[in-house]
């Protein structure tokens, strides 16, 4: 009997990949709804100066970064989803790529990676926003000691 209440209770991670995967479309919808937005901006004032291209650059990657993060959650969803609920057979997932995460191992790596890239879009979109100063050489310093850990983290991972 406590067997089989274990069982089910796999389903209760239903409710977290029902809370990420409608972050993930939230996320979406909310990229969507930026870039035409920007779309509407750039066609009612096209840059045309060195300063205004520089603001529409950090616009577009505040948009990119935006949408690594609904891949990110995307991804946590359909992992739960495979991990707990329904794991699905080696020659379907064979198929899959980046999104056949057998483990929470695998998660734990995909997961690292994607982390990585949002944060040297940060650091991109804070040099361009900031510019060469002091301060950017700081958060230069305190992101790659971040993603130094991160991928070090990564490769030692068994």
């Amino acid at each position: 009997m406590i067997e089989r209440i274990f069982r089910s209770s796999r389903f209760l991670v239903l409710v977290a990949v029902a809370t990420t995967a409608i972050s993930a479309v939230l996320l979406y919808g909310v990229s969507l709804n930026t870039m035409i937005h920007l779309l509407l901006e750039l066609t009612q004032q096209f840059p045309s100066s060195a300063n205004d291209s520089k603001s529409l650059a950090v616009k577009l990657l505040k948009l990119l970064d935006l949408l690594l993060i609904a891949i990110t959650f995307q991804l946590i969803a359909i992992s739960l989803y495979r991990l707990f609920v329904k794991p699905l057979p080696a020659e379907q997932s064979a198929s899959l790529g980046p999104l056949d995460i057998r483990s929470f191992h695998d998660l734990k790596k995909t997961l690292i990676q994607v982390s990585v890239v949002i944060i040297v879009i940060l650091f991109l979109e804070h040099a361009v926003e900031v510019g060469a100063r002091l301060e950017t050489l700081y958060f230069g310093a305190a992101v790659s000691l971040v993603v130094f850990s991160a991928v070090y983290a990564w490769k030692n991972m068994k």
